[in-house]
């Protein structure tokens, strides 16, 4: 699928994963909107790449569909990379026995609705513009990326919430793929594993950290880079044979309990 001349949605697209995204993607002649709630790095990243930032939540119909508005003004919507995600850690159960000491109900929701229904908000969002665009000679109108991550497969202590809502991407690649596949969508998921992004730069001796991280790596032995990961959606995107499928980057990592 040719994406030059194109336009696409980055959600979460002001820092790492999708920060690395959106540079590549205007790399390649895409005008891209940098989707995201944090509006100081939206608005910079966006005039460094000659995008368009769309303060956004994933989660809010309106917001999304502002978004895709703001896509489609700029070229065909070709292309969504799902990027915008939360984290969360807690055990199920605490260990006095007592209800209060369980995992927080409220926080599980907070994560399933931004991962998972904010991923899927996206999808039926913006593949509803893509439908629209005249098909190339595969019949092919639009590609779609989400991420998920290696804790789907290898969720690890306290990471209830986050792996099933990781867990749910993956689950719904194939029926979405199905779905559209009548008007020439393809989807695929990328489950990341340890990358190197701001999250793990946040706190004193973090270097220190990202070395005990890289432990478990089986080669490289390093972080990924948040470049990687946009290099394998790139690839995804523009592949028009590549559909339906879940790919892991990470090195070969699996995840131990803790």
């Amino acid at each position: 699928m040719e994406l030059s001349g194109t336009s696409a949605i980055v959600t979460g697209g002001a820092s790492g994963l999708g920060a690395a995204t959106s540079r590549l993607l205007s790399e390649r002649g895409v005008r891209v909107v940098v989707a995201d709630l944090q509006v100081d790095r939206g608005t910079d990243l966006a005039k460094e790449i000659g995008g368009v930032f769309a303060q956004t939540d994933v989660s809010d119909e309106g917001s999304v569909t502002a978004a895709v508005g703001a896509a489609t003004e700029m070229g065909p919507l070709k292309s969504l990379v799902n990027c915008a995600g939360i984290g969360w850690a807690m055990r199920t159960i605490g260990r006095d026995g007592d209800f209060s000491s369980a995992h927080d109900l409220g926080a599980y929701r907070r994560v399933i609705e931004i991962n998972l229904i904010g991923t899927f908000n996206c999808i039926r969002l913006a593949a509803t513009k893509m439908s629209l665009n005249e098909p190339d000679e595969d019949g092919c109108r639009g590609a779609i990326v989400n991420t998920a991550s290696v804790a789907a497969e290898d969720g690890q202590i306290g990471q209830a919430a986050y792996s099933s809502s990781k867990g749910g991407i993956v689950g719904m690649t194939l029926p979405v793929a199905r779905d559209l596949s009548v008007v020439g969508i393809r989807i695929n998921t990328i489950l990341p594993g340890l990358i190197d992004t701001p999250i793990y730069g946040a706190f004193e001796d973090s270097e220190a950290f990202k070395v005990k991280l890289a432990e478990d790596v089986l080669f490289p032995r390093r972080l990924g880079h948040a470049a990687e990961f946009a290099s394998l959606a790139l690839e995804l995107l523009g592949n028009s044979y590549m559909n339906a499928e879940t790919v892991r980057i990470d090195a070969g990592v699996r995840l131990r309990p803790k």
